[in-house]
């Protein structure tokens, strides 16, 4: 099972979960946040903390945030289709280029995000 993060952090970017992750596997993407399918260790602390409740295991995703686990895994892709290994996120990296999925969503006003 892999940790995957849905529809609900489009656009809040709060960031609390990147504060509970022991391995930095969660990455700052420009309208919300993705965990790495291979880095992170499942341990589920994100999960337990996020505000908006979008962070779910990927067999427990319903069927409108199923996509997610996809694209939380395909943003993480490099020009060859091959699996990036960034080796854990850090405040003040370059935020990762959102899924092309993500243009489907109707943008919301974004709230200010403590990382």
């Amino acid at each position: 099972m892999t940790l995957v993060i849905q529809s609900q952090c489009i656009d809040v970017k709060d960031g609390i979960c990147t504060t509970s992750c022991p391995v930095d596997c969660i990455y700052e993407g420009e309208r919300m946040f993705y965990i790495h399918p291979t880095e992170c260790i499942e341990c589920g602390m994100c999960e337990t903390i996020c505000p908006v409740d979008a962070i779910r295991y990927d067999d427990e995703l319903d069927a409108d945030n199923a996509i997610f686990a996809q694209i939380n895994r395909e943003v993480f892709l490099d020009t060859n289709g091959e699996l990036d290994e960034p080796g854990g996120w850090y405040k003040g990296s370059d935020p990762v280029p959102d899924h092309p999925r993500l243009a489907d969503y109707a943008r919301r006003e974004p709230t200010t995000q403590d990382t």
